[in-house]
């Protein structure tokens, strides 16, 4: 499913615009993110938590060359479903 498919589906489910639900899920995703750059978590109970994991610096391999490397401390996004979802999927 992409984008414009799940605007769709929430449009027909909660009986809105294809137009609203395009700005709702713009919203959704601008304010999980906006919640991450602070550093917050976001829980949505039954479906999942939004958070940020910290990954350390490290040394890795060039696969062309094999020339060592350093690579850089970074942030990144992470997902954890929630029981009701996986309960759901499985």
């Amino acid at each position: 499913m992409n984008k414009s498919e799940l605007i769709e589906a929430m449009a027909d489910a909660a009986g809105l615009s294809k137009a609203d639900a395009g700005r709702a899920l713009d919203g959704f995703v601008g304010s999980i993110t906006k919640a991450l750059k602070k550093g917050d978590t976001v829980s949505l109970v039954g479906f999942g938590t939004f958070s940020v994991k910290k990954r350390a610096a490290r040394t890795g391999r060039n696969p062309r060359t094999g020339e060592t490397i350093k690579i850089k401390a970074s942030k990144n996004p992470a997902f954890k479903a929630g029981k009701a979802l996986k309960d759901a999927v499985n």
